[in-house]
């Protein structure tokens, strides 16, 4: 045997735990359901002007996603699953902390909600890489309820305390 032909022996091997297309399949659309559903939570923090935006989340899901895809696809159990998991979601708590920031005033706190996206981004590429694409898209959507929609109530009720603060000053004034 020449060298070639070691070195692409070697290679095969190397690339023999994908040993068919329905399997390649499964693995590109798991791993690209992660990053597309990750890339959602991303855009909507970062068009929010939050530091973790649209890469940062997708490479949590894509992270998240191999975390689980790997020891599966290497015969690992499920019962023993779960230390993964709490690795994984141990791992992203501390991701998490990074974002949120504690501001002079000791009540303002910053980063929370985005700090909790990137936590259920982890969640939603866990779920992407079992193989459970309808429990990751449904709670994408959730959460862009949850991040879209009842934004709008938070600033409502931001507004209505701004002109509450406003009119005991004035109040107070007279």
């Amino acid at each position: 045997m020449s060298v070639w032909q070691e070195v692409v022996s070697t290679v095969q091997q190397e690339f023999s735990d994908i040993p068919d297309v329905s399997d390649l399949t499964r693995i590109v659309l798991r791993l690209t359901m992660a990053i597309v559903l990750g890339g959602i939570l991303g855009y909507e923090r970062e068009t929010r002007g939050m530091a973790a935006g649209l890469r940062t989340h997708m490479l949590v899901a894509l992270g998240a996603a191999m975390f689980v895809m790997v020891p599966a696809q290497a015969g690992m159990d499920v019962a023993d699953m779960s230390r993964v998991l709490q690795g994984v979601i141990a791992g992203i708590g501390f991701l998490g902390a990074g974002a949120i920031i504690k501001l002079r005033n000791e009540h303002e706190i910053r980063g929370l909600t985005t700090a909790a996206s990137i936590w259920l981004t982890a969640a939603i590429g866990i779920a992407a890489g079992m193989g459970r694409e309808a429990t990751a898209v449904l709670s994408t959507l959730m959460a862009l309820v949850i991040l879209s929609m009842l934004r709008r109530f938070s600033l409502h009720r931001d507004m209505m305390l701004e002109r509450a603060k406003d009119q005991a000053a004035a109040d107070k004034a007279e």
